[in-house]
């Protein structure tokens, strides 16, 4: 052959084939410049000397392998779509003359253009956006940005191995399809699935086995860590479920709609129920795959915009005051001594103390049952399934109480107020180790301590007895029962907080003075500075949110591009047949009425199923979440609400847009 005939045939192919490799070659470009900007920010040492950066960088960095991993199996997947549709052209050109190796070769040149353009244009675009990238997660933090263009070359190195590899998996992919298929095969292959597909019930109902399995870890998960485990399984049942349901329960679900004689004799419905039951059996997992991708979206961007649009009244709860010292023995000396070099510091630095506060304290673990409270007999036979027993107990005096709170509150022998963190107390008694005590009242706020809400892993309750001499009783017990399960024996402990007025620099530079203070008295505690901590989590959750958002985008793209190729591969498909339907008297009308009835009947399927698998996640996002310290839930209810209406917006929007691409390839006469 002359010389150029198969590089102009190549390039000539992806021209032909425009409607189809235009959305794809944009597709992996796009890909490959989030890849390259998110692997750049991994990589970036500008991020590393912001407050909390290593922290972002390791979320970046799972980022990083998470869209590898994305950009492997979509890739590998959009182009099985390429694939399909070209199969009645190879088997033409084979039959007429063209060998499997000729084939091949204008395959590895077609692959060869797509990868250069998707490199080429990928790395240019991750350039461009990786600076503006930079400086919106550095906006999301609150921090001052550096100027300037950075280029890693880490990025882009990476960026055209993963890109190589990737391609040269999908031409070896093509290679397979090609070479052991006969040419008959080929011609035929884009009609596959063209026999009516049996209702497989052990498969539908192993699905819905799975997903109810997978729905029950979720719903019945009573504390974080025993969430965080049991996440991954529930995931994979859910996972598992979707497929199992799609494949079986959809075929199962339009058999059942063609037997309802009133629902199906209808012209829009007849033509689209018989079409799609053919074809079901190839189409179900390109909807399971849009349904998992919805899920994955919602489930991302809800619960980390939930993190950052709560992530004030957090950090607030976590870090109540400017700068807070705990004391671990409020009757050492030395302790003593120190907290009074502290306040006269204070005072002769005539810094602008405001909203102090100071109370005595202990706490402690403890499981309880019922209204009972008490120790377990031998801690290292406890298990995961105690861990729904385990309460964090805080104790506080009344005088304390009243004090921080500016109330009167009395309280009689043997009667406690009650605070509980998660669930209110429903019992009027409870039993604390020996004693039993009444509870006069359940109250509603608690009391001001960063370190109690810092455990979010167990329950929590906070008690106020009627004086010290019931907290020495408690303390007196504690050490004398269980001082061997203790490195050190309980002690009272004691809180002094307070806000400073004054810039933000000028409270860290304040809380270091202090810090060196307690450090050369060998202060026995720790401290807070409220400010530097706010800074740290602020890191930590714009982190997560912008991760949340980049790979939501990501995901979002490949539900569209999922979406817009099964419109396209079923338009090419059902062509042939809406020509014959309006030879024998189907109106254009008609057929656009069939199209709609063909969406909502199943496409909107896997929305549906998305809204339902984000509402059993709930519970067990819920518990995750409270590891973060977020603990409204209704503001993840509601962010979670404001994703899916949202989401739903844009998905029918690409369904209106490729509905009428579908209507004008079946209606399009050639």
């Amino acid at each position: 052959m002359r010389k150029g005939f198969y590089t102009k045939l190549a390039a000539s192919n992806i021209k032909k084939n425009s409607r189809t490799y235009i959305p794809y070659i944009i597709t992996c470009i796009i890909t490959a410049a989030m890849f390259y900007i998110i692997n750049s920010l991994s990589n970036n040492e500008s991020i590393k000397k912001l407050y909390g950066g290593d922290t972002i960088l390791i979320t970046l960095g799972y980022g990083t392998y998470v869209t590898a991993i994305f950009a492997f199996i979509f890739l590998f997947y959009t182009n099985s779509f390429l694939m399909k549709r070209r199969k009645k052209e190879f088997g033409v050109l084979n039959i007429l003359g063209m060998e499997k190796r000729h084939i091949s070769k204008v395959l590895l040149l077609e692959n060869i253009y797509i990868a250069f353009i998707t490199m080429l244009l990928g790395i240019i675009i991750g350039m461009v956006l990786d600076k503006a990238m930079f400086l919106i997660l550095t906006k999301m933090l609150g921090a001052e940005h550096s100027p300037g263009f950075y280029i890693s070359k880490e990025a882009l190195i990476h960026t055209v191995i993963l890109f190589g590899i990737i391609f040269f998996c999908i031409y070896l992919n093509s290679l397979r399809q090609i070479h052991l298929s006969k040419p008959i095969e080929l011609l035929n292959g884009g009609n596959v699935g063209e026999k009516e597909p049996k209702t497989k019930w052990f498969m539908a109902i192993l699905g819905v086995i799975c997903l109810a399995v997978g729905y029950y870890i979720s719903v019945t998960s009573k504390n974080p860590v025993e969430s965080l485990s049991s996440f991954l399984i529930a995931v994979i049942l859910v996972i598992a479920g979707t497929y199992l349901i799609f494949i079986a329960g959809s075929i199962a679900f339009l058999k059942s709609l063609r037997k309802n004689k009133r629902y199906y004799y209808k012209t829009k419905h007849f033509t689209a129920v018989s079409g799609m039951i053919y074809r079901m059996k190839q189409n179900a997992v390109g909807l399971a795959n849009i349904c998992i991708l919805s899920t994955m979206v919602l489930i991302m961007i809800s619960s980390t915009s939930s993190l950052v649009v709560g992530m004030n009244d957090l950090v607030k709860t976590r870090y109540p005051n400017d700068i807070t010292i705990y004391s671990e023995d409020i009757d050492n000396e030395k302790n003593i001594e120190t907290m009074k070099n502290v306040k006269q510091f204070l005072n002769d630095s005539k810094s602008d103390v405001k909203n102090e506060i100071e109370y005595s304290y202990i706490d402690f673990s403890v499981l309880k049952n019922k209204n009972q409270f008490y120790y377990p007999e031998n801690t290292n036979k406890m298990n995961m399934s105690d861990l729904d027993k385990i309460n964090t107990v805080f104790m506080i005096s009344l005088d304390d109480y009243n004090s921080i709170n500016s109330e009167n509150e009395t309280l009689n022998e043997n009667e406690v107020l009650i605070y509980s963190r998660r669930n209110e107390y429903e019992y009027s008694t409870i039993q604390l180790f020996d004693t039993k005590y009444n509870v006069k009242k359940n109250i509603k706020q608690a009391i001001n301590n960063g370190r109690f809400f810092s455990n979010n892993l167990t329950e929590s309750i906070q008690i106020v007895v009627k004086d010290r001499s019931v907290l020495d009783k408690i303390n007196n017990y504690l050490n004398e029962n269980f001082k061997e399960d203790s490195k050190e024996e309980p002690a009272f402990k004691y809180l002094y907080g307070f806000d400073i007025n004054g810039s933000e620099e000028s409270k860290k530079s304040l809380y270091n003075d202090i810090k060196k203070l307690l450090k050369e008295s060998n202060f026995i505690g720790d401290s807070e500075c409220g400010q530097i901590q706010r800074e740290g989590i602020k890191g930590l959750y714009g982190g997560m949110f912008f991760l949340g958002i980049f790979l939501g985008s990501i995901f979002t793209m490949a539900t569209i591009l999922i979406i817009y190729y099964k419109q396209i591969s079923e338009g090419y498909e059902d062509k042939e047949r809406f020509r014959i339907m309006q030879n024998v008297g189907m109106s254009h009308a008609e057929v656009k009425r069939s199209i709609h009835s063909q969406i909502m009947t199943v496409f909107f399927m896997p929305l549906i199923m998305a809204g339902i698998h984000v509402a059993f996640a709930f519970p067990i996002v819920k518990q995750i979440l409270m590891m973060l310290n977020l603990t409204n839930t209704r503001l993840y209810i509601i962010c979670t609400i404001v994703c899916f209406v949202a989401f739903t917006i844009i998905y029918a929007v690409i369904y209106s847009l490729t509905a009428k691409i579908y209507y004008h390839i079946v209606s399009t006469r050639d």
